[in-house]
Order: C-alpha cells, then structure tokens, then sequence
C-alpha cells in the first residue's frame, strides 16, 4: 500500500499544460512554414506576404492570395517530398486577396486595389516528382480576366462548379466562366456579403434580415431563409462547411455557432466562442470544428458535435525548427490528410500546418 496520490493521467496532462504552458496551443502541434522554399529561395516581402484567402487544389495543393503593399498568388507544397510555397505572381496594382477556387484544370484568384476589383487565372500548378533532384518551375504570367460588374470590388468568390466562379462585389453578384471568363450578373445585392456553400451545393449569403439563395436550378431567391436570433447584420460573421457531411457552420459577430443544413433548417444555439471576433474557421474530417478568436492576440477553439463543447486552445504557437507564434489568422481551410491549414494574416505572413490531437478509443 502507497500513500502516494493517485492521478489520472490525462487531468495531469491537462494540469501541467494549462498550469506551464497556460497561454499557448495546449492541444495538437502546429507547423508554421515560411513563404519560400526554406535555405534556398527568397520569402515574399514582410509587408506582401498578409494571408487572407486559401483552397486546396487538385494534387492537393495549396493556393493563396496575399494581402499588403502587393497582393500575391502563391501555391503551397507540403506532401511527399516538396516542402515549398511558390509565388505564383502579382495581379498589377492589386493590395487585397480576396478569394481564391480551383478546378480540375485553373486556378482562380480575386483581388481588389485602389482601381476596384480584379480575376486573375492561370492553369493549376503540377505536383512535382520531388524537391530532390534538379528541378525548376515557370511562372507564366496570369491572365487577367474581364471586370466584373464594372470593376466593383470584391467581397467574396467561390467555385459552383468546375468551370463557374460565382463572385460577389459591394452590389452584385455574379457567375464568371473561368475557361472564357466572360460574367453574368445574378442579382443586385442588398449589402457587401460573404458567401458559404450548403450542403446541397447552393451558394448563400447575407441580405437584411435573412439570407438570400443561388442554386442553377432555382435562380437567385433573396429572402430564402430566416435567420437565427443574432449579430448579422455586419461582415464580421464567418463559416466553415464539413466536407464529410457537408454540414455548415455558421458564427455571428458575438460569436453564437449555429449549424445549418437544407433540409433540417438552423440548428439551436450549438455554442459560444470563447472571445470575439471571429477570424478564420475549418472543419476536420472528424466533424470538429477548429477556428481563430479574439482581438489583437487571437486563441484558437475547438468545438466538437460528439460531446457539444466548446474549448478556448489558447494562442497559436509553432516550435519546430523555428520559433513562431501567430496572433491572427485570415483564412482557414482543410488539407488532405485532415489537417487544417491557416493563412496568417500578419507581416511576414506564414502559412500555418495545424494537426489536431487525435481522439482516444
């Protein structure tokens, strides 16, 4: 017999991690990756390198937009044995990304600058054999696409299909065919919105009071569906759809997480995040959702559906090879293998490998 404690081994985990490490990522590593090909190439200039629009592309890869002095589109490697982020070129005059989609065969950026808004496009980047041997790529210059509406800024874009860019500007919103690039106007739009996919593959955003609908079938309808009792009515709510299930969340400005699927309609309140505001947010294949919070130094959460909680992660921090802490992020998105991928929205921006702690059985 011991008079010596007995501990659960996971609550001193928990101890030591909130008591030691307390502010930071007490849960899963992350890995911040610099926007270069690292003891080789140059990274984009401190000020250029703003992280605010990511998707995955085919061979999963992935593709980015910059903010800053410039804007940038750049495509990210990190399987096998790549290990890089490529520039990819610099819309001319453009300062904000926006937002980026891919299909099969393209790759297709939004950006704003003084002028308006502005598509770039460029044939999606191949997947090279390895980073070993001699190697090289081109950077072809990217085609400038027609203006939309007239050149309006951008506040959104994301893929239909794989030849439709829907875009949404300060006043419209509008289809791009992204092989001839020509657009066609939906709607007019009553306020700047971001845009979120359903799980039926409709395209919504916010208008007023509710939330308006585009699906090819049905047109645009602009008062589809009611909104939950909340914060909408600035651009400061966000989402981030399963791509298991295809199930959508969606964050008020006060931080309320409702889910929403087509047929079921708004969840109840899910949660709250534990600060405001809410930057960028994904979902793992598992169903939980990670995403960042908080003025100034934001902290990451984790809401998980299989036990409904809601849990503050603490500030993001990366100590392989070099230490790095990130303190805003401005988009988010899923990567191959389940991880999620941040884009720092800060200078000398990087982007950011976050593997979640799996679960136990």
């Amino acid at each position: 017999m011991t008079d010596k404690p007995i501990f659960d081994e996971e609550a001193r985990r928990k101890a030591i991690d909130e008591i030691v490490h307390g502010t930071f990522l007490m849960e899963g590593t992350m890995v911040a990756f610099p926007t270069c090909f690292p003891g080789t190439t140059t990274a984009i200039p401190a000020d250029e390198s703003l992280f605010t629009a990511l998707a995955l592309g085919p061979d999963a890869l992935v593709y980015g937009c910059t903010s800053g002095r410039q804007a940038h589109l750049v495509v990210g490697m990190f399987h096998g044995l790549t290990g890089i982020i490529y520039d990819l070129g610099t819309p001319a005059g453009m300062t904000k990304g926006i937002a980026v989609g891919c299909s099969d065969k393209f790759v297709v950026a939004a950006f704003n600058g003084p002028t308006g808004g502005c598509l770039v496009r460029r044939e999606v980047h191949y997947l090279p054999f390895d980073l070993l041997q001699e190697w090289g790529f081109s950077r072809p210059d990217l085609d400038t696409l027609p203006s939309v509406a007239g050149g309006e800024a951008i506040t959104d874009g994301m893929m239909l299909d794989d030849n439709t860019f829907v875009v949404a500007t300060r006043r419209h919103l509008a289809a791009v065919n992204i092989i001839t690039g020509e657009s066609t106007i939906l709607a007019k739009l009553l306020q700047p919105t971001r845009l979120a996919r359903a799980a039926d593959g409709s395209i919504l955003g916010i208008g007023g009071q509710g939330m308006w609908r585009y699906s090819p079938a049905k047109g645009f309808e602009p008062a589809a569906l009611a909104l939950p009792t909340g914060a909408w009515d600035s651009y400061a709510w966000q989402r981030a759809q399963d791509p298991s299930s295809g199930l959508l969340y969606l964050t008020d400005s006060a931080g309320r997480l409702y889910s929403y699927e087509p047929t079921a309609g708004f969840s109840p309140l899910l949660a709250t995040t534990p600060l405001t505001p809410i930057g960028a947010m994904a979902v793992t294949f598992d169903g939980r959702l990670f995403g960042a919070c908080g003025e100034g130094i934001a902290n990451l959460f984790c809401y998980d559906p299989a036990d409904k909680t809601m849990r503050n992660l603490g500030v993001a921090a990366s100590v392989i090879e070099r230490r790095r802490y990130g303190y805003t992020f401005g988009a988010a998105i899923v990567g191959r293998d389940g991880e999620i991928v941040f884009g720092e929205n800060d200078n000398l921006g990087h982007i950011w490998l976050y593997f979640p702690r799996l679960k136990k059985h």
